[in-house]
């Protein structure tokens, strides 16, 4: 902290974390650091697999292994400072630290938003459209979605974050949450400024909604197109190149939606926690296991990397 004009402005702030004893703590430390090993090792899996089989070198799973490599960049953008911080006494974290944290988490987020709706739209390609899905989804299409989900990613909060940044923050500068979260951030803002909330709301919702909409509606048509399937054979092998996707859509949409479509409304604590921790660490661990065990193709080129 530092003094000026007899107002306490922070310098920087405290991630409370997960408050229990140091035993707690050291259980904690342990879970989460076989949740992240595992996380890392289930993506780079997916990856490897995809780059090593000739087979998956389709733009499913090359839009696939993109996204396994997105995951394992989001769970490390807030996992490896957690763990830092239960073996931490002091539980602070820098001005810049924080921002950056604030940054990353949120643009790989935003990255992944987009990533799920180009991989709805490539499935809608290849189910509705088959006959073209090849001449419509090139590799240069495949590679300029893919870069498109990054840049636009990176710079959706871009601004607001650096306008919240130049702010000054007043009081003990404690955030009662494990990772930067804008909630707890804006509350200690010393002078509210509405217009930078209300942009960050509405930028919030933008990109919650235009993702998911896009989805549904391509998930609409690709059940018309399903339904239309003569035999139950044939619509459920359609549908099933869909469920993977369905599965891991809900689970991390279920889970934003709470906390972000209005992120300056106030949440408790420990739900805030809880859902964050589920979207954040528990699905970039389930989203490698729900594609391998519906994919039969990914199932094999699992097998026979690890065969190796």
């Amino acid at each position: 902290m530092k003094t000026s004009n007899n107002s306490s402005t922070t310098t920087d702030f405290i991630l409370l974390g997960f408050p229990c004893t140091r035993e707690g703590q050291a259980l904690l430390f342990v879970l989460f650091s076989v949740v992240y090993l595992l996380t890392l090792m289930a993506n780079s899996s997916i990856i490897c697999a995809v780059c090593w089989d000739q087979r998956l070198h389709t733009p499913m799973y090359i839009l696939l292994a993109h996204f396994s490599f997105l995951e394992i960049w989001y769970v490390t953008s807030t996992v490896p400072n957690m763990l830092a911080n239960f073996l931490s006494d002091s539980k602070v974290i820098s001005f810049s630290g924080c921002f950056l944290q604030f940054y990353f988490f949120f643009s790989l987020g935003s990255t992944e938003c987009f990533f799920l709706a180009i991989m709805a739209f490539d499935r809608y390609l290849a189910i509705c459209q088959p006959l073209h899905y090849l001449i419509v989804m090139t590799g240069r299409l495949c590679t300029n979605l893919v870069v498109s989900c990054w840049v636009l990613g990176f710079l959706w909060f871009l601004i607001p974050i650096i306008v919240i940044s130049q702010m000054s923050f007043c009081g003990s500068g404690i955030i009662d949450h494990f990772l930067c979260d804008p909630g707890p951030l804006l509350a200690l803002i010393c002078k509210k400024v509405p217009v930078v909330e209300l942009v960050f709301s509405i930028l919030s919702l933008l990109l919650l909604i235009i993702p998911f909409l896009f989805i549904m509606v391509s998930y609409a048509l690709v059940l018309r197109a399903i339904l239309k399937v003569p035999s139950a054979s044939g619509r459920r092998k359609a549908f099933s190149t869909c469920a993977s996707h369905l599965v891991v859509v809900s689970l991390f949409y279920g889970s934003v939606l709470v906390m972000y479509g209005s992120p300056t409304s106030e949440h408790k604590a420990g739900m805030q926690k809880i859902v964050t921790l589920f979207y954040s660490i528990v699905t970039p661990l389930l989203n490698p296991i729900i594609y391998s065990l519906r994919n039969k193709d990914m199932k094999k080129a699992l097998q026979k990397f690890l065969e190796i």
